[in-house]
């Protein structure tokens, strides 16, 4: 068990810029496999999937780094930079391999409705999002690494 008294809960605006470090980081890898793949088209088709591969490289991909960062670093390259970490909400351990596969699913079910789920993690005491909830997760800032 983590010693709580060194840690506080992640606000919202920290979690955004994470966010938007780790969607930096995944379009400079999934873009340029999707384009060798499939060329202009990836430009030009209004589908939403444009086959098996971009399925793989831009939604299998992403689900199974993310869960593996949380699992082995507790924490996605985004919230590494930001010093922060996906814990256990009861224990303040790692996640487990189901919490981890739990929670990113839970995102989908935060974001469906207008990201209320998400947007929940700037009202919530302890700035849990739904996927939080769900998983029973914190995202922590560890003040001793300050």
């Amino acid at each position: 068990m983590q010693n709580i008294d060194n840690f506080e809960y992640a606000g919202f605006w920290i979690r955004v810029g994470a966010s938007f470090i780790d969607g930096l980081l995944f379009a400079i890898f999934t873009l340029p496999l999707t384009m060798i793949v499939y060329g202009d088209a990836l430009w030009e088709s209004e589908s939403f999937l444009l086959g098996p591969a971009d399925f793989l490289i831009n939604y299998v991909l992403p689900a199974v780094v993310v869960v593996l960062f949380w699992l082995y670093k507790s924490a996605t390259p985004g919230k590494m930079v930001l010093k922060l970490k996906v814990v256990d909400a009861t224990t303040g351990n790692v996640l487990t391999v189901g919490q981890a596969i739990g929670r990113y699913l839970a995102y989908f079910l935060a974001s469906i409705p207008l990201l209320l789920g998400i947007i929940w993690i700037g009202f919530d005491k302890k700035k849990q999002g739904w996927h939080d909830k769900l998983a029973n997760t914190v995202v922590i800032k560890d003040k001793s690494q300050e």
